[in-house]
C-alpha cells in the first residue's frame, strides 16, 4: 500500500527543501509514497507533477502581496480544493507560511482527517510571535531547521521536531567544478552575488549590488562577478549592468540537480559573496564563503516589520551562529560605498575571514552538520508523526 501526500511549497527554498524531503521519504519507504501538489522544478524532477507554476506564488512583504491578491487567492483555492480531493494521509506544507498555513487552516476546516505538517518553521519567534498559538490549532506537526525552535513552540501546544538544515549535511561541492569556475575567473577576485529569486527583489536590489561592485572593482580593478540565479528572474538579472564583469549561471534548459551543484560549485569558488538576505546566507555559510548581507524591502513593510521584531538580526547565518559573523546592510543602511568596505575587509584581510570561518563552523554544527542528512531526519520525522495516527509506515 502506497503513502499519499500532498506537498505544497510556495518558493524556491522551499523547492529545494521539498525536492531533499521527497528523495528521502523514497529512500524511507522503498519507493512505497505517492506525491501531489504544489512545486518548482527540483520537486517536479523527483516526481511532482505541480497543479500550477511555483513563480505564481513568489511574492513576499505585506504591501508588496496587494497587488497580486487575487492571484494568490485563486492559486490558494485551487490548492485546498486539489488538496481535499485527493484524500492525502497528510499535507506537507513547505516554507512559505503566509501561502502554506493559510492552506492548511482550510483543508483542516474542510477534511479533518487529513494531518497538517509543516516543514520549516515559521520565524514567529522573530516578530509576531502570538501566532505559535494560532497555529497550533492548525498544524499537527512541525519540522523546525533552527535548533532552538522546538522549545518555542512546544511552549505553545505544537508537536515539534529539529530536524537540522540542509545546508549544513549536504556534502562539499564538487572540486572539478569548483576548480573550473576558478579557471574562468583567469585567477582574479571572485565575487559571488545573490540578488533574490523574486522578481521585486531584484528589481530593488540590482542597482545597489552593481554600485556596490563597481566601488570594489576600484579597489580590485581585477575582480570578476559570479551570479547563480533562478528561471523566474534570470532574464532580469541579464539585463543588469552588475558593475564588473559577470558570469551569469541560468539554470533555465539544465537539469534541476546539474543547477544546483553549479550554484553550490559557484558558492565555494568565490572568494566573497554579496548576498540578499535570508536561505542563501546559510547555504554560504555551509561553503565557508566570507560573506556580506543586504536587503531592501517596501518601506512600509519595512517599517511594520521593524516595529514587530523581536529579534537583533535578520541573518539566518547570524542566527545559527549565536552572533553577528555575517555584517548586515538593511533599508537605509544599504549604502554601497559601506557594503564595498565590508566586503573589500573580507576579501583583503585574513584576520576578517578567518574570524567569519569560525563563526559558520560554530552555525553548521548548531545546525546539524556531522549528523545524519537533514532531509532523513525530516523524512523520518513527517513518518513517525504519522505513525502516531496509523497513516505512516507502509
Amino acid at each position: 500500500m502506497s503513502l499519499t501526500l500532498f506537498l505544497a511549497a510556495g518558493e524556491p527554498s522551499g523547492d529545494v527543501l521539498g525536492a531533499g524531503l521527497m528523495r528521502a521519504l523514497k529512500a524511507e519507504t522503498g519507493g512505497a509514497v505517492r506525491f501531489l501538489g504544489v512545486g518548482g522544478p527540483q520537486m517536479a524532477a523527483e516526481g511532482l507533477d505541480t497543479l500550477f507554476p511555483q513563480a505564481d506564488l513568489a511574492v513576499m512583504g505585506l504591501v508588496e502581496i496587494l497587488p497580486n491578491l487575487p492571484r494568490l487567492m485563486r492559486r490558494m483555492a485551487e490548492t485546498v480544493d486539489a488538496c481535499v480531493a485527493a484524500k492525502p494521509a497528510a499535507l506537507v506544507t513547505i516554507d512559505s507560511p503566509g501561502f502554506g498555513l493559510r492552506v492548511a487552516r482550510k483543508v483542516k476546516a474542510a477534511a479533518p482527517a487529513i494531518r497538517t505538517i509543516h516543514y520549516s518553521a515559521p520565524q514567529v519567534w522573530a516578530w509576531r510571535q502570538g501566532r505559535a498559538r494560532r497555529m497550533a490549532g492548525v498544524i499537527d506537526h512541525l519540522m523546525a531547521l533552527l535548533p532552538f525552535e522546538p522549545p518555542f513552540f512546544t511552549r505553545h501546544g505544537l508537536s515539534c521536531d529539529f530536524v537540522g538544515h540542509p545546508a549544513a549535511t549536504r556534502p562539499p561541492a564538487d572540486a572539478a567544478a569548483v576548480a573550473a569556475l576558478r579557471a574562468e575567473a583567469g585567477g582574479a577576485p571572485l565575487l559571488a552575488v545573490l540578488p533574490g529569486s523574486r522578481r521585486a527583489e531584484v528589481a530593488r536590489l540590482s542597482a545597489p549590488f552593481a554600485e556596490t561592485a563597481r566601488l570594489l572593482r576600484a579597489r580590485l580593478p581585477d575582480l570578476r562577478l559570479v551570479i547563480p540565479t533562478v528561471g523566474t528572474v534570470a532574464d532580469a538579472v541579464a539585463a543588469a549592468d552588475w558593475g564588473a564583469p559577470a558570469l551569469i549561471l541560468d539554470p533555465r534548459g539544465v537539469a534541476p540537480a546539474a543547477a544546483e551543484a553549479q550554484k553550490r560549485a559557484a558558492f565555494a569558488a568565490a572568494d566573497a559573496a554579496l548576498a540578499a538576505s535570508g536561505t542563501v546566507t546559510l547555504e554560504l555559510a555551509a561553503a565557508g564563503t566570507p560573506t556580506v548581507a543586504a536587503y531592501r524591502a517596501n518601506p512600509l513593510t519595512a517599517l511594520i516589520v521593524r516595529f514587530m521584531l523581536k529579534v537583533d538580526t535578520a541573518i539566518l547565518a547570524n542566527l545559527a551562529a549565536g552572533e553577528k559573523v555575517v555584517p548586515e546592510f538593511l533599508q537605509e543602511h544599504l549604502r554601497p560605498p559601506a557594503v564595498a568596505g565590508a566586503l573589500a575587509a573580507l576579501l583583503t584581510d585574513a584576520g576578517a575571514r578567518a574570524r567569519q570561518a569560525a563563526g559558520f563552523e560554530r552555525a553548521m554544527a548548531a545546525l546539524g552538520r556531522g549528523g545524519p542528512p537533514a532531509e532523513t531526519r525530516a523524512a523520518r520525522s513527517l513518518l513517525a508523526a504519522l505513525e502516531k495516527t496509523g497513516q505512516g509506515r507502509v
